[in-house]
C-alpha cells in the first residue's frame, strides 16, 4: 500500500523568523539544530560547548586548546585500556597455578606456597573496578565530544586514540592470551 504524504495535511506551528527556510529537514530549523543550538551535521566551527557549559570556546586559541586536551584524553583512554590489561596479566602471572588437593575449589598457590583464594573483594579487583569506571567515563566523554560534529574536535579524538594505540598498543601484541584455547 503506497503512502501518500500529500494526503495527510497537518498543522505545523508557524515560526516567525527573518531567515527564510531554504531546507526543510523536518526539525523546523534551517540549520538542522533541532532547536537546541547544536548542529546535527559535521561542521568546521570555532565556537563550541564541549561536555559542560564551563567548557566553551569561541576563538581559534580556545579551539586549539580544546583539541590538545581532547587529544590527551583520547590517548589516556587508550593507555588506560592497556594498563588495565597489564595489571591483569601481572597479577595472573604472579600467581603460579598448581594442582592442589583442597576442599575449596579454585585455590591458587603463590610462590611462597601460601594458598591464595581469588576474591571479588581483593585489592587488585577493586583497583581494576575503579580503573574500569574511569575508562567507561572517558569513553562516553569521547563519544559525546565526537557527537558535537565539530570536525576539528573529531580529528583530535581520532588522532589522540591513534597515538595512544601506537604508544601503548604494541605491548598487547607481545602478550599471549592464555585464556585463548585456539592457538
Amino acid at each position: 500500500m503506497a503512502h501518500d504524504h500529500h494526503a495527510h495535511h497537518h498543522m505545523e506551528p508557524s515560526i516567525p523568523s527573518a531567515i527564510p527556510m531554504e531546507h526543510d529537514d523536518h526539525s523546523g530549523h534551517p540549520d538542522g539544530s533541532m532547536g537546541h543550538g547544536m548542529s546535527m551535521a559535521f561542521h568546521f566551527g570555532i565556537s563550541e560547548t564541549v561536555l559542560f557549559e564551563s567548557w566553551a570556546f569561541s576563538t581559534t586559541w580556545g579551539l586549539i586548546g580544546s583539541m590538545i586536551g581532547i587529544f590527551f584524553m583520547a590517548a589516556l583512554y587508550e593507555g588506560l585500556k592497556y594498563y588495565r590489561e597489564y595489571l591483569f596479566w601481572r597479577t595472573y602471572n604472579a600467581l603460579q597455578y598448581r594442582a592442589v588437593t583442597l576442599q575449596q575449589d579454585k585455590a591458587v598457590v603463590s610462590e611462597d606456597n601460601q594458598i591464595v583464594q581469588p576474591s571479588m573483594l581483593s585489592l587488585m579487583h577493586v583497583c581494576q573496578t575503579g580503573l574500569h569506571i574511569i575508562q567507561i567515563v572517558l569513553s562516553y566523554f569521547l563519544m559525546l565530544i565526537f557527537m558535537t560534529y565539530n570536525v576539528w574536535l573529531c580529528i583530535a579524538v581520532v588522532v589522540g586514540a591513534a597515538v595512544g594505540y601506537f604508544l601503548f598498543g604494541w605491548k598487547k601484541s607481545v602478550i599471549v592470551d592464555v585464556t585463548e584455547h585456539c592457538h
